[in-house]
Protein backbone atom coordinates (compact mmCIF):
# COMPACT_ATOMS: atom_id res chain seq x y z
CA UNK A 1 0.00 0.00 0.00
CA UNK A 2 1.16 3.61 -0.96
CA UNK A 3 2.72 5.82 2.13
CA UNK A 4 -0.64 8.45 0.93
CA UNK A 5 -3.12 5.60 1.19
CA UNK A 6 -1.86 4.52 4.42
CA UNK A 7 -2.28 8.23 5.70
CA UNK A 8 -5.70 8.73 4.56
CA UNK A 9 -6.34 4.71 5.95
CA UNK A 10 -5.13 5.81 9.52
CA UNK A 11 -6.88 9.45 9.40
CA UNK A 12 -10.21 7.63 9.19
CA UNK A 13 -9.36 4.87 11.43
CA UNK A 14 -9.15 7.84 14.25
CA UNK A 15 -11.85 9.34 13.34
CA UNK A 16 -13.87 6.09 13.63
CA UNK A 17 -12.34 5.37 17.55
CA UNK A 18 -13.32 9.07 18.20
CA UNK A 19 -17.23 8.50 17.38
CA UNK A 20 -16.77 4.73 19.35
CA UNK A 21 -15.59 6.53 22.17
CA UNK A 22 -17.93 9.53 22.20
CA UNK A 23 -20.79 6.78 22.23
CA UNK A 24 -19.63 4.92 24.65
CA UNK A 25 -18.85 7.96 26.96
CA UNK A 26 -22.31 9.88 26.24
CA UNK A 27 -24.46 7.21 25.72
CA UNK A 28 -28.47 8.66 24.11
CA UNK A 29 -31.50 7.52 26.40
CA UNK A 30 -34.40 6.87 24.32
CA UNK A 31 -36.17 9.41 26.25
CA UNK A 32 -33.40 11.87 24.89
CA UNK A 33 -32.60 10.90 21.23
CA UNK A 34 -35.65 12.82 20.05
CA UNK A 35 -34.38 16.34 21.44
CA UNK A 36 -30.74 15.33 20.90
CA UNK A 37 -30.74 16.50 17.28
CA UNK A 38 -32.45 19.56 17.86
CA UNK A 39 -30.87 22.70 16.66
CA UNK A 40 -30.42 26.49 17.73
CA UNK A 41 -32.04 26.19 21.16
CA UNK A 42 -32.69 29.24 22.79
CA UNK A 43 -30.71 29.19 26.23
CA UNK A 44 -31.57 32.79 27.67
CA UNK A 45 -32.54 35.82 25.40
CA UNK A 46 -32.55 39.09 27.83
CA UNK A 47 -32.89 42.59 26.47
CA UNK A 48 -29.92 44.83 26.60
CA UNK A 49 -32.10 47.12 28.34
CA UNK A 50 -33.11 45.10 31.11
CA UNK A 51 -29.78 44.13 32.14
CA UNK A 52 -28.98 45.32 35.58
CA UNK A 53 -25.67 43.80 36.63
CA UNK A 54 -23.55 40.56 34.95
CA UNK A 55 -21.25 38.67 37.26
CA UNK A 56 -18.64 35.71 35.85
CA UNK A 57 -17.62 33.24 37.97
CA UNK A 58 -14.50 31.10 36.88
CA UNK A 59 -13.57 27.95 38.04
CA UNK A 60 -10.21 28.75 39.69
CA UNK A 61 -12.60 31.19 42.16
CA UNK A 62 -11.72 34.40 40.30
CA UNK A 63 -14.90 36.29 39.56
CA UNK A 64 -15.74 39.77 37.86
CA UNK A 65 -18.94 41.48 38.47
CA UNK A 66 -20.27 44.65 36.70
CA UNK A 67 -22.93 47.21 37.48
CA UNK A 68 -25.02 49.10 35.34
CA UNK A 69 -26.44 52.65 37.45
CA UNK A 70 -27.51 55.56 34.85
CA UNK A 71 -26.67 53.49 31.72
CA UNK A 72 -22.89 53.47 32.96
CA UNK A 73 -21.33 50.23 33.61
CA UNK A 74 -18.87 50.12 36.56
CA UNK A 75 -16.80 46.67 37.66
CA UNK A 76 -17.76 46.90 41.36
CA UNK A 77 -15.51 43.09 42.01
CA UNK A 78 -12.70 41.98 42.24
CA UNK A 79 -12.53 45.54 43.57
CA UNK A 80 -13.70 49.22 42.20
CA UNK A 81 -12.74 50.07 38.66
CA UNK A 82 -14.17 52.26 35.90
CA UNK A 83 -15.56 49.87 33.18
CA UNK A 84 -14.98 49.61 29.25
CA UNK A 85 -18.32 50.62 28.36
CA UNK A 86 -17.60 49.35 24.68
CA UNK A 87 -16.40 46.01 26.24
CA UNK A 88 -19.08 45.60 28.73
CA UNK A 89 -22.33 46.99 26.39
CA UNK A 90 -20.74 44.25 24.08
CA UNK A 91 -20.92 41.58 26.51
CA UNK A 92 -24.41 42.71 27.74
CA UNK A 93 -25.75 42.53 23.94
CA UNK A 94 -24.18 38.75 23.51
CA UNK A 95 -27.21 37.77 25.73
CA UNK A 96 -29.90 38.74 23.55
CA UNK A 97 -29.98 35.82 22.82
CA UNK A 98 -27.52 33.01 23.14
CA UNK A 99 -28.45 29.76 21.82
CA UNK A 100 -27.26 26.00 21.47
CA UNK A 101 -26.30 23.56 18.38
CA UNK A 102 -28.32 20.74 20.06
CA UNK A 103 -29.29 19.12 23.50
CA UNK A 104 -27.25 16.52 24.59
CA UNK A 105 -29.41 14.79 27.11
CA UNK A 106 -32.25 15.94 27.96
CA UNK A 107 -32.76 14.42 31.39
CA UNK A 108 -29.04 13.77 32.69
CA UNK A 109 -28.28 11.88 35.51
CA UNK A 110 -24.36 12.96 36.00
CA UNK A 111 -23.20 16.44 35.39
CA UNK A 112 -20.26 15.73 36.53
CA UNK A 113 -19.09 13.68 33.16
CA UNK A 114 -19.84 16.86 31.38
CA UNK A 115 -17.38 19.56 33.79
CA UNK A 116 -20.89 21.02 35.13
CA UNK A 117 -20.65 19.92 38.43
CA UNK A 118 -17.81 22.01 38.56
CA UNK A 119 -18.31 24.45 36.30
CA UNK A 120 -15.47 26.03 33.95
CA UNK A 121 -17.83 29.39 33.73
CA UNK A 122 -20.58 30.25 35.59
CA UNK A 123 -22.39 33.32 33.79
CA UNK A 124 -25.23 35.66 36.35
CA UNK A 125 -27.59 38.29 35.00
CA UNK A 126 -29.40 40.24 37.34
CA UNK A 127 -32.67 42.03 35.55
CA UNK A 128 -34.48 45.22 36.29
CA UNK A 129 -37.51 43.22 37.51
CA UNK A 130 -35.84 41.01 40.42
CA UNK A 131 -35.31 38.11 37.92
CA UNK A 132 -31.93 36.30 37.81
CA UNK A 133 -31.08 34.09 34.99
CA UNK A 134 -27.68 31.71 34.91
CA UNK A 135 -25.63 30.39 32.39
CA UNK A 136 -22.82 27.51 33.17
CA UNK A 137 -20.53 26.12 31.09
CA UNK A 138 -18.46 22.73 31.47
CA UNK A 139 -15.97 21.10 29.49
CA UNK A 140 -14.82 21.26 25.72
CA UNK A 141 -17.03 18.51 23.49
CA UNK A 142 -14.63 16.05 21.87
CA UNK A 143 -15.31 16.52 18.30
CA UNK A 144 -15.84 19.94 17.15
CA UNK A 145 -15.61 23.32 18.72
CA UNK A 146 -18.48 23.07 21.41
CA UNK A 147 -18.28 22.88 24.82
CA UNK A 148 -21.13 21.85 27.42
CA UNK A 149 -23.75 24.50 29.09
CA UNK A 150 -26.86 24.49 31.38
CA UNK A 151 -28.64 27.21 31.40
CA UNK A 152 -31.29 28.34 34.35
CA UNK A 153 -31.55 24.97 35.99
CA UNK A 154 -33.63 23.82 32.94
CA UNK A 155 -32.28 20.01 33.43
CA UNK A 156 -30.78 19.90 29.55
CA UNK A 157 -27.20 19.73 28.80
CA UNK A 158 -27.01 21.45 25.66
CA UNK A 159 -23.96 21.80 23.14
CA UNK A 160 -23.09 25.48 22.69
CA UNK A 161 -20.81 27.14 19.86
CA UNK A 162 -17.04 27.75 22.47
CA UNK A 163 -17.36 31.01 20.51
CA UNK A 164 -20.08 31.53 22.73
CA UNK A 165 -18.29 30.94 25.88
CA UNK A 166 -15.35 33.34 25.09
CA UNK A 167 -17.83 35.99 24.53
CA UNK A 168 -18.17 35.69 28.38
CA UNK A 169 -15.01 34.19 29.58
CA UNK A 170 -13.52 38.09 30.27
CA UNK A 171 -11.12 39.20 33.08
CA UNK A 172 -11.17 42.42 34.82
CA UNK A 173 -8.46 43.56 32.73
CA UNK A 174 -10.09 42.69 29.84
CA UNK A 175 -13.26 45.02 31.16
CA UNK A 176 -11.47 47.49 32.30
CA UNK A 177 -11.00 51.08 30.96
CA UNK A 178 -7.62 51.43 30.09
CA UNK A 179 -7.38 55.14 29.30
CA UNK A 180 -5.48 57.23 31.59
CA UNK A 181 -7.51 60.07 31.11
CA UNK A 182 -11.55 59.43 30.91
CA UNK A 183 -12.70 62.74 30.11
CA UNK A 184 -15.88 63.33 27.66
CA UNK A 185 -14.76 64.80 24.92
CA UNK A 186 -18.05 66.01 23.71
CA UNK A 187 -17.79 68.49 26.78
CA UNK A 188 -14.75 69.21 27.18
CA UNK A 189 -14.44 72.95 28.09
CA UNK A 190 -10.39 73.63 28.39
CA UNK A 191 -7.30 71.60 27.78
CA UNK A 192 -4.28 73.24 30.00
CA UNK A 193 -0.44 71.92 29.07
CA UNK A 194 2.12 73.04 32.00
CA UNK A 195 5.18 72.54 30.31
CA UNK A 196 8.99 73.12 30.67
CA UNK A 197 8.66 75.80 27.56
CA UNK A 198 5.53 77.57 28.28
CA UNK A 199 1.91 77.39 29.63
CA UNK A 200 -0.73 76.63 27.01
CA UNK A 201 -4.60 76.82 27.79
CA UNK A 202 -7.01 76.04 25.09
CA UNK A 203 -10.76 76.87 25.45
CA UNK A 204 -14.24 77.07 23.16
CA UNK A 205 -15.34 80.25 21.75
CA UNK A 206 -19.08 81.02 20.63
CA UNK A 207 -18.66 78.63 17.75
CA UNK A 208 -17.60 75.70 19.28
CA UNK A 209 -14.12 76.15 18.24
CA UNK A 210 -10.82 76.43 19.58
CA UNK A 211 -9.02 79.41 20.73
CA UNK A 212 -5.45 79.82 22.68
CA UNK A 213 -6.20 81.72 25.41
CA UNK A 214 -2.47 81.44 27.15
CA UNK A 215 0.46 82.58 26.80
CA UNK A 216 -1.71 85.34 24.57
CA UNK A 217 -5.21 85.26 22.86
CA UNK A 218 -4.66 83.74 19.82
CA UNK A 219 -6.74 81.79 16.65
CA UNK A 220 -6.14 78.26 17.60
CA UNK A 221 -5.77 75.27 14.70
CA UNK A 222 -8.35 73.15 15.11
CA UNK A 223 -6.82 70.05 14.17
CA UNK A 224 -3.50 70.57 15.88
CA UNK A 225 -5.57 70.95 19.17
CA UNK A 226 -8.11 68.00 18.38
CA UNK A 227 -4.93 65.64 17.20
CA UNK A 228 -3.57 66.94 20.98
CA UNK A 229 -6.57 65.69 22.53
CA UNK A 230 -6.48 62.23 20.26
CA UNK A 231 -3.49 61.18 21.72
CA UNK A 232 -4.61 61.95 25.49
CA UNK A 233 -7.21 60.16 24.41
CA UNK A 234 -5.36 56.74 23.32
CA UNK A 235 -2.72 57.00 26.24
CA UNK A 236 -4.07 53.38 27.97
CA UNK A 237 -2.04 51.54 30.80
CA UNK A 238 -0.03 48.23 29.38
CA UNK A 239 -1.87 45.94 31.72
CA UNK A 240 0.36 43.10 30.71
CA UNK A 241 3.19 44.38 32.17
CA UNK A 242 4.82 42.44 35.42
CA UNK A 243 5.35 43.66 38.65
CA UNK A 244 8.81 44.23 37.96
CA UNK A 245 8.27 46.04 35.08
CA UNK A 246 5.89 48.41 37.08
CA UNK A 247 8.61 49.10 39.39
CA UNK A 248 11.01 49.86 36.80
CA UNK A 249 8.59 52.79 35.13
CA UNK A 250 7.83 54.05 38.19
CA UNK A 251 11.79 54.53 39.00
CA UNK A 252 12.31 55.63 35.26
CA UNK A 253 9.51 58.06 35.75
CA UNK A 254 10.80 59.31 39.21
CA UNK A 255 14.70 60.10 37.64
CA UNK A 256 12.97 61.67 34.49
CA UNK A 257 12.73 64.65 33.10
CA UNK A 258 9.55 66.53 33.25
CA UNK A 259 7.88 67.28 29.87
CA UNK A 260 4.46 68.81 30.96
CA UNK A 261 1.55 68.25 32.54
CA UNK A 262 -1.77 67.84 30.81
CA UNK A 263 -5.11 68.77 32.32
CA UNK A 264 -8.21 68.57 31.16
CA UNK A 265 -11.67 70.09 32.28
CA UNK A 266 -15.21 68.90 31.20
CA UNK A 267 -18.60 68.73 32.91
CA UNK A 268 -17.57 66.33 35.74
CA UNK A 269 -14.10 67.94 36.51
CA UNK A 270 -10.57 68.32 35.68
CA UNK A 271 -8.18 65.29 35.37
CA UNK A 272 -4.14 65.30 35.14
CA UNK A 273 -1.65 63.85 33.36
CA UNK A 274 1.93 63.75 33.93
CA UNK A 275 4.85 62.74 31.71
CA UNK A 276 8.40 62.52 32.19
CA UNK A 277 11.20 61.67 29.68
CA UNK A 278 13.94 59.46 30.65
CA UNK A 279 16.37 58.88 27.69
CA UNK A 280 14.12 58.01 24.85
CA UNK A 281 11.27 57.05 26.37
CA UNK A 282 7.40 58.75 28.16
CA UNK A 283 6.41 57.85 31.07
CA UNK A 284 3.00 58.98 32.69
CA UNK A 285 0.82 59.46 35.90
CA UNK A 286 -2.83 59.82 35.71
CA UNK A 287 -4.79 61.33 38.64
CA UNK A 288 -7.58 58.66 37.24
CA UNK A 289 -5.98 55.76 37.74
CA UNK A 290 -2.73 54.24 40.57
CA UNK A 291 0.29 53.69 38.95
CA UNK A 292 3.21 55.08 36.47
CA UNK A 293 2.60 53.77 32.39
CA UNK A 294 4.76 53.98 29.73
CA UNK A 295 3.34 55.91 27.01
CA UNK A 296 3.78 56.35 23.11
CA UNK A 297 6.69 59.18 22.41
CA UNK A 298 3.90 60.42 20.11
CA UNK A 299 1.97 61.67 23.37
CA UNK A 300 5.08 63.28 24.29
CA UNK A 301 6.60 64.58 21.53
CA UNK A 302 2.86 66.57 21.02
CA UNK A 303 2.97 67.94 24.64
CA UNK A 304 6.86 68.86 23.78
CA UNK A 305 4.82 71.46 20.64
CA UNK A 306 5.34 74.97 21.57
CA UNK A 307 2.62 77.82 21.04
CA UNK A 308 3.36 78.58 17.41
CA UNK A 309 2.72 74.94 16.71
CA UNK A 310 -1.34 75.20 17.45
CA UNK A 311 -1.70 78.63 16.09
CA UNK A 312 -4.03 79.08 13.35
CA UNK A 313 -1.82 79.73 10.17
CA UNK A 314 -4.54 80.02 7.51
CA UNK A 315 -5.66 83.79 6.52
CA UNK A 316 -9.18 83.11 5.95
CA UNK A 317 -11.67 80.46 8.66
CA UNK A 318 -14.38 80.27 6.01
CA UNK A 319 -12.84 76.82 4.51
CA UNK A 320 -15.17 75.06 2.46
CA UNK A 321 -18.27 77.11 3.09
CA UNK A 322 -19.60 79.42 -0.07
CA UNK A 323 -18.62 83.28 0.62
CA UNK A 324 -21.76 85.46 -0.54
CA UNK A 325 -19.50 88.81 -0.81
CA UNK A 326 -16.45 88.91 -2.19
CA UNK A 327 -14.52 92.63 -1.84
CA UNK A 328 -10.69 93.35 -3.48
CA UNK A 329 -9.49 96.80 -2.91
CA UNK A 330 -6.17 97.64 -4.44
CA UNK A 331 -4.98 101.49 -4.32
CA UNK A 332 -7.90 103.18 -5.92
CA UNK A 333 -9.58 99.74 -7.50
CA UNK A 334 -12.30 98.90 -5.06
CA UNK A 335 -14.55 95.60 -6.59
CA UNK A 336 -17.47 94.21 -4.54
CA UNK A 337 -18.54 90.51 -6.07
CA UNK A 338 -21.80 89.21 -4.58
CA UNK A 339 -23.45 86.27 -4.92
CA UNK A 340 -26.76 86.11 -5.49
CA UNK A 341 -28.08 82.42 -6.13
CA UNK A 342 -25.96 80.72 -8.18
CA UNK A 343 -24.31 83.88 -9.32
CA UNK A 344 -21.65 86.42 -9.23
CA UNK A 345 -22.49 90.07 -10.13
CA UNK A 346 -20.35 92.98 -10.65
CA UNK A 347 -22.43 96.02 -10.54
CA UNK A 348 -25.20 93.93 -11.94
CA UNK A 349 -22.84 92.00 -14.58
CA UNK A 350 -22.85 87.93 -13.92
CA UNK A 351 -19.27 87.54 -13.65
CA UNK A 352 -17.45 83.89 -15.35
CA UNK A 353 -17.71 81.35 -12.33
CA UNK A 354 -14.35 80.17 -12.72
CA UNK A 355 -12.94 82.74 -12.57
CA UNK A 356 -14.33 83.89 -9.61
CA UNK A 357 -13.60 79.79 -8.10
CA UNK A 358 -10.65 80.71 -8.81
CA UNK A 359 -9.81 83.70 -6.65
CA UNK A 360 -11.62 81.81 -4.18
CA UNK A 361 -9.35 78.98 -4.10
CA UNK A 362 -6.23 81.41 -3.96
CA UNK A 363 -7.89 83.29 -0.57
CA UNK A 364 -9.04 79.90 1.50
CA UNK A 365 -5.09 78.28 0.47
CA UNK A 366 -3.32 81.31 1.77
CA UNK A 367 -1.46 80.01 5.04
CA UNK A 368 1.66 81.83 6.84
CA UNK A 369 4.79 81.07 6.75
CA UNK A 370 5.58 82.08 10.20
CA UNK A 371 4.60 84.63 12.58
CA UNK A 372 5.93 87.94 12.90
CA UNK A 373 5.85 90.54 15.70
CA UNK A 374 6.88 93.89 13.26
CA UNK A 375 6.94 95.27 10.11
CA UNK A 376 3.75 95.94 8.94
CA UNK A 377 3.29 99.21 6.89
CA UNK A 378 0.91 101.32 4.46
CA UNK A 379 -1.46 97.88 3.70
CA UNK A 380 -1.06 97.66 -0.56
CA UNK A 381 -4.09 95.37 -0.93
CA UNK A 382 -7.22 94.38 1.39
CA UNK A 383 -9.99 91.55 0.99
CA UNK A 384 -13.63 91.36 2.84
CA UNK A 385 -15.13 87.69 2.51
CA UNK A 386 -18.71 87.45 3.96
CA UNK A 387 -19.56 84.06 4.67
CA UNK A 388 -21.71 81.95 6.84
CA UNK A 389 -24.98 83.49 5.50
CA UNK A 390 -23.50 86.98 6.43
CA UNK A 391 -22.96 85.93 9.82
CA UNK A 392 -18.89 85.97 9.22
CA UNK A 393 -16.83 88.59 7.93
CA UNK A 394 -13.30 88.44 7.65
CA UNK A 395 -11.01 91.11 6.36
CA UNK A 396 -7.41 91.02 5.41
CA UNK A 397 -5.11 93.81 4.61
CA UNK A 398 -1.46 92.91 3.22
CA UNK A 399 1.60 94.79 3.20
CA UNK A 400 4.64 94.33 0.73
CA UNK A 401 8.13 93.40 3.02
CA UNK A 402 11.36 92.18 2.07
CA UNK A 403 10.33 88.57 2.35
CA UNK A 404 7.10 88.48 0.74
CA UNK A 405 3.88 90.21 2.31
CA UNK A 406 2.64 90.48 5.76
CA UNK A 407 -0.51 89.94 6.35
CA UNK A 408 -3.44 91.34 9.32
CA UNK A 409 -6.78 90.38 10.31
CA UNK A 410 -9.31 92.55 11.04
CA UNK A 411 -9.48 93.03 15.37
CA UNK A 412 -6.52 90.57 15.23
CA UNK A 413 -2.91 92.10 16.23
CA UNK A 414 -1.29 88.79 14.73
CA UNK A 415 1.18 89.53 11.79
CA UNK A 416 1.10 86.79 9.15
CA UNK A 417 4.12 86.09 7.43
CA UNK A 418 3.17 85.01 3.81
CA UNK A 419 5.60 83.66 0.75
CA UNK A 420 5.41 86.54 -1.25
CA UNK A 421 4.26 83.96 -4.97
CA UNK A 422 0.95 83.04 -2.89
CA UNK A 423 -0.17 86.39 -2.56
CA UNK A 424 0.96 87.83 -5.82
CA UNK A 425 -0.85 84.57 -7.27
CA UNK A 426 -4.32 85.64 -5.30
CA UNK A 427 -4.03 89.21 -6.66
CA UNK A 428 -3.57 87.50 -10.17
CA UNK A 429 -6.51 85.46 -9.71
CA UNK A 430 -8.26 88.71 -8.56
CA UNK A 431 -7.55 90.69 -11.18
CA UNK A 432 -8.29 87.80 -13.67
CA UNK A 433 -12.14 87.67 -12.83
CA UNK A 434 -13.81 88.54 -15.74
CA UNK A 435 -18.01 88.74 -16.92
CA UNK A 436 -19.27 85.70 -18.73
CA UNK A 437 -18.47 85.37 -22.10
CA UNK A 438 -20.72 86.91 -24.87
CA UNK A 439 -23.57 84.71 -25.57
CA UNK A 440 -23.12 82.94 -22.13
CA UNK A 441 -25.54 83.45 -18.81
CA UNK A 442 -26.29 87.34 -18.25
Amino acid sequence: MKPRNLLVAAVVLAALSGGVWWAKKHPQSASSSSTASASNAKLVEIPDAQIQSIDLRKKDGTDVTLQRANGKWTITSPSQLNADQDAANSLASSLSPVTADNVVEDKPTDLSKYGLKTPSLTVTVDEKNGKSQKLVFGDDVPAGSLVYATANNDGKVYAVASSVKSLFDKSANDLRDKRLLTFDSNHLTRIDVDSAKEDLEFGKNNANEWQILKPQPYRADNFQVEELLRKLTDAKMDLSSSADDAKKAAAAFASGQKVATAKVTDNSGTETLEVHKNKDDYYAKSSVVPGVFKVSSDLGKELEKNTDDFRNKKLFDFGFSDPSKLQLQTGSSDKSYVRAGTDWKLNGKTMDPGSIQSFVDKLRDLSATKFATSGFTTPATSVTVTSNDGKRVEKVEFAKDKDGYLARRDNDPTLYQLDGKAVDDMLSAGNAIKPVASGGKK
